[in-house]
């Protein structure tokens, strides 16, 4: 899923008629709105995403993808599944025991998480690298600046030195020391072409997707079907826990991951989703 044409993962649910009538009309700073709301955490997802917008950072494709991740997460009860955690330990794992992993960020991602993206990267001694499919020079730069001013260091992907076969659009655009040479990456509201694109390159791909029929799930090694607010401080907590663990402690962590499993479930929880 991409934060432009086609991610479905941005935010909580879509919501219900409180959302607009009881939320600040007019919000400055993610701190006006009431932590009591309750939609809040929908509030402040589209907060953040239009402040994007604001600041140059996110699409305006991405307004309308935040509010299909919304939906999907209101049918999972906007809470994490058993086996969503189950995936995230499995990615933590995966990003331990890679030679080189690597944190994909598009405009949604920077907005939503940068903080937790860098947390991320110092736990798991991953690379964070930029990929855009409205690229331009601009928003590149804007992106990464977003990003070191929420505490990471080296952000790649503005040399774009190298390319991902079979991709005729911006996003086959990557570092050749980054995404080109990584072994496993984290693909957040990834578009599914380059997903495929990626896993023929014979990476491990890890996926953030409340949509678990997306093609971005379904080719993944580990496809994580949650909200991204959730995700990716999930798989943070874990690869914390997991820092001393042993290399074959790690191997069973992600032997013991079934990703059909976990797809079947989220399906069978949206499926069923109870809405009152």
């Amino acid at each position: 899923m991409t934060d432009d044409a086609d991610a479905a993962d941005a935010g909580d649910p879509a919501g219900d008629a409180s959302t607009a009538t009881d939320a600040p009309s007019e919000v400055d700073h993610e701190s006006e709105i009431p932590e009591d709301h309750p939609r809040y955490q929908s509030l402040l997802t589209r907060h953040r995403i239009e402040h994007g917008v604001d600041i140059g950072i996110t699409s305006k494709q991405g307004l309308i993808a935040e509010g299909r991740g919304e939906a999907f997460d209101y049918l999972l009860g906007e809470a994490t599944l058993p086996s969503a955690d189950a995936a995230a330990r499995a990615a933590a794992a995966h990003l331990l025991l890679a030679d080189h992993p690597v944190l994909s960020v598009n405009g949604n991602v920077a907005a939503l998480v940068p903080g937790e993206i860098v947390e991320l990267a110092a736990a798991t001694g991953a690379d964070i690298e930029v990929n855009l499919f409205n690229r331009t020079d601009e928003r590149m730069r804007a992106i990464a600046d977003h990003l070191r001013e929420h505490g990471a260091g080296e952000v790649k992907g503005l040399k774009a030195d190298g390319r991902i076969p079979g991709l005729s659009h911006e996003r086959a655009k990557v570092d050749a020391d980054g995404i080109g040479d990584a072994d496993v990456v984290v693909v957040p509201l990834e578009d599914g072409d380059r997903a495929e694109a990626l896993g023929a390159m014979g990476k491990t791909e890890i996926v953030i997707d409340l949509n678990p029929m997306s093609r971005s799930a379904q080719v993944a090694a580990v496809p994580i079907v949650d909200n991204i607010l959730r995700a990716v401080p999930n798989v943070t907590r874990h690869a914390e826990e997991l820092a001393d663990a042993s290399e074959a402690e790690l191997r069973d962590v992600v032997d013991s991951f079934d990703r059909e499993a976990a797809l079947e479930e989220a399906e069978r929880a949206i499926r069923n989703g109870d809405l009152d």
